[in-house]
């Protein structure tokens, strides 16, 4: 299947005819409007659509998961009334989807496909359910499906990460350019692009390129915290230490992910402030705590963070187990193997870098896991 995916970029003359769109107004504007048109009309389904469409793009820009609650809780307004609603049962797959419920989201968009095969947008979803689950050829066949039916940003991204994740570095970031060249209605989704190609681009030992994704990133949605984040890993590169902190506290305050919290963490220690790492460290006590009152069991950054830092290495192996009970990617079973490495777990450890290393992606911190963990023992 990954040879449909290579030539699928052989007639690219299809982005000629495209062009990024003007948008005219910002989320929260638009999602106003639609508000009021609401009120005027509490039982339009469309408006109520509508609404869910601006709430889930706002989630995506913010992290707020307010904003999911209240698409969830349109969706099953719709439903109540009209169990059969196309645009809500879509809707329904997307909030699957961003509470990764994975195999739901399988299943669901599944049955929609069925019922409308055109619909690209369904496609998109079920190839990335099949991506986090491991199923890589499904993943193949419904990304090119949706290709087939509307090449797009949101068709040319997913298939840039599809390749990435399959090993072909160069073919992704090409694919990747492309899309970004195709443009979206919606900034956050450029920007969402610029940043994944920052973050290849970094991963492939092209900081200076990197440095330009991510700005340009931050260009098309001021303040993204995706590209902060890049641009604070592209700083910490070069030991530019302070600037990458800076950066990196920017990113975390528009959004507390633990990854950003786990680099924090790093670079406080570089610079000798153990008590702002500590600081950091307690923030990712209480992000797990919060995940713990939530019902969340699995966490695969938090696990991550956990093992880089040395600190309560014992919860990076619980968290990483419960995470691959949701996804089995080779991202799941590298953040299960280093987990493993640091409890002392060698065998169970040399097994799980192995199904990380299966798709040859070209992740640097897979390569120094693995060289950790592969790494002869010395009598």
């Amino acid at each position: 299947m990954t040879r449909a995916l290579v030539t699928l970029f052989a007639g690219a003359a299809l982005l000629a005819a495209q062009r990024p769109h003007q948008k005219k107004q910002s989320t929260d504007e638009r999602i106003a409007a639609i508000e009021l048109r609401f009120k005027q009309s509490p039982g339009d389904a469309a408006v109520r659509d509508e609404l869910t469409g601006g709430f889930l793009q706002k989630m995506r820009e913010s992290a707020d998961g307010s904003y999911l609650e209240r698409a969830e809780r349109l969706v099953d307004a719709t439903l109540k009334s009209d169990p059969v609603n196309y645009a809500a049962r879509g809707r329904r797959v997307e909030i699957a989807m961003q509470r990764h419920r994975f195999q739901e989201v399988i299943a669901l968009a599944g049955t929609l496909a069925k019922e409308r095969p055109e619909d690209s947008t369904v496609w998109g979803l079920l190839g990335d359910a099949f991506m986090e689950r491991g199923e890589y050829d499904s993943a193949a066949d419904a990304y090119q499906k949706m290709s087939d039916l509307r090449p797009s940003l949101a068709s040319y991204n997913r298939v840039s990460f599809y390749r990435f994740v399959t090993g072909d570095a160069e073919g992704a970031i090409a694919i990747m350019r492309q899309a970004i060249r195709m443009g979206s209605p919606e900034p956050e989704n450029v920007a969402w692009c610029l940043a994944d190609l920052g973050n290849m681009l970094l991963k492939s030992g092209a900081g200076g390129e990197a440095e330009r994704a991510y700005r340009d990133s931050l260009t098309s949605f001021p303040g993204y915290h995706h590209a902060l984040f890049g641009l604070a890993r592209v700083l910490a590169a070069r030991q530019q230490f302070d600037g990458a902190i800076d950066t990196a506290l920017q990113a975390q305050a528009k959004a507390p992910f633990p990854e950003y919290a786990g680099l924090l963490a790093q670079l406080y220690r570089k610079i000798g402030k153990p008590d702002l790492a500590n600081r950091q460290l307690a923030l990712l006590d209480i992000t797990d705590k919060l995940d713990r009152a939530a019902g969340e069991s699995a966490n695969r950054s938090l696990a991550l963070a956990f093992s880089d830092l040395d600190y309560r290495t014992d919860r990076a192996l619980e968290l990483a187990r419960a995470e691959l009970t949701v996804r089995r990617d080779v991202y799941t079973y590298d953040a299960l193997a280093w987990a493993l490495f640091k409890n002392g777990r060698h065998a169970e450890a040399v097994e799980a870098i192995g199904k990380a290393l299966s798709q040859n992606t070209p992740e640097p911190s897979f390569r120094e896991h693995a060289a950790r963990i592969l790494k002869p023992k010395i009598p």
